[in-house]
C-alpha cells in the first residue's frame, strides 16, 4: 500500500531509495543541483557500477556540477523540456513528490509526496516505472560535458547536420576563426586545450581577474572582456563563455 510522506518521510525514503538500489537508479527532477550528501550517495552507487539515470529539465547547470558529473562513468543525464515532475525510483520502490533534489535535507520547506514498492502496489509501481521510461524516451541525452549524444539513428546524418547541433552546446567550438580573428573557445574546450580541469580552469580565470565569482555564478569583467571573453547563452543548456584560444592565464 503507498505510503504517505511529509517533509522529514520524504528525505528519509528518498536517501534509502538510492542506498538501496543494486540495479538500476532513475532520479526525475527539472533542478540538476545537488547537495553534498546526494553527491556522496551517488558517488558510492557509481563505485559499485549502479546505471543510473538522471533527468532534469531546467538550463542551470553550473561548473561544478560539470566537473563533478565528468568523473562519474555511471551516470547517465538526459534534458527534458517542460520537465516539472519529480520522481524518483529504483528497481524496488518509487517515490513521487513536490521535492526537488536541490531542496533535499532541506527541512524547512513544506514538502510531500508518496513511497510506493514493487511487491506491495504491483501496477502502481508499473505506472510509474513507464511514465519514467516514457519521459527518458523523449529527453535529449547530454553528455556530462554538455555535448548532445547522437542517437543512433542520427549515425548517418551529415558532417554540417551534426556541427550545426553542436552549435548549441556549452562545450562546442566557437567556429570564428577567419582572416585577421583569433579562434574562440569555450571554457571546457580551452580547459582541454590546456590540460586543465575545467574547475580549475574557471578558478584560474578567476584569479587572473578575467571573471568573478559570487553566490555559486559566474560574471565576465571589464578586463576578461578587453581580452576578448564573451558572455554566451544558449536556451537549452544556459550560460556560458568564450575565450581567445591564446588566452593567457598565468602559470
Amino acid at each position: 500500500m503507498a505510503k504517505f510522506l511529509n517533509t522529514s518521510a520524504t528525505n528519509y525514503y528518498l536517501e534509502e531509495l538510492i542506498k538501496n538500489t543494486s540495479d538500476r537508479l532513475i532520479l526525475i527532477s527539472p533542478f540538476l543541483r545537488l547537495n553534498d550528501r546526494i553527491k556522496e550517495l551517488l558517488e558510492d552507487k557509481n563505485r559499485l557500477k549502479i546505471d543510473i539515470r538522471i533527468i532534469y529539465g531546467k538550463s542551470d547547470l553550473h561548473p561544478n556540477e560539470i566537473n563533478w558529473l565528468n568523473e562519474l562513468s555511471f551516470v547517465r543525464t538526459s534534458f527534458c523540456k517542460n520537465l516539472h515532475a519529480k520522481c524518483y525510483l529504483n528497481e524496488n520502490s518509487c517515490i513521487i513528490t513536490s521535492l526537488n533534489l536541490y531542496e533535499f535535507s532541506q527541512v524547512n520547506n513544506n514538502e510531500m509526496g508518496i513511497h510506493i514498492t514493487r511487491d506491495e502496489d504491483p501496477d502502481t509501481y508499473k505506472d510509474a516505472y513507464e511514465e519514467a521510461q516514457r519521459i527518458i524516451r523523449i529527453s535529449d541525452e547530454v553528455k556530462v560535458s554538455l555535448e548532445k549524444v547522437e542517437q543512433p539513428i542520427e549515425a548517418k546524418k551529415s558532417i554540417e547536420t551534426k556541427k550545426t547541433q553542436s552549435n548549441e552546446v556549452e562545450n562546442s567550438e566557437v567556429q570564428n576563426k577567419g582572416e585577421g580573428k583569433t579562434a574562440k573557445l569555450t571554457s571546457s574546450k580551452l580547459a582541454q586545450k590546456l590540460k586543465l580541469k575545467t574547475a580549475d580552469l574557471m578558478l584560474a580565470l578567476v584569479s587572473t581577474g578575467y571573471l568573478t565569482h559570487k553566490d555559486d555564478k559566474y560574471s565576465l569583467t571589464d578586463e576578461g572582456k578587453s581580452i576578448g571573453g564573451e558572455f554566451k547563452y544558449s536556451k537549452r543548456f544556459g550560460p556560458y563563455f568564450i575565450w581567445p584560444e591564446d588566452t593567457d592565464i598565468g602559470s
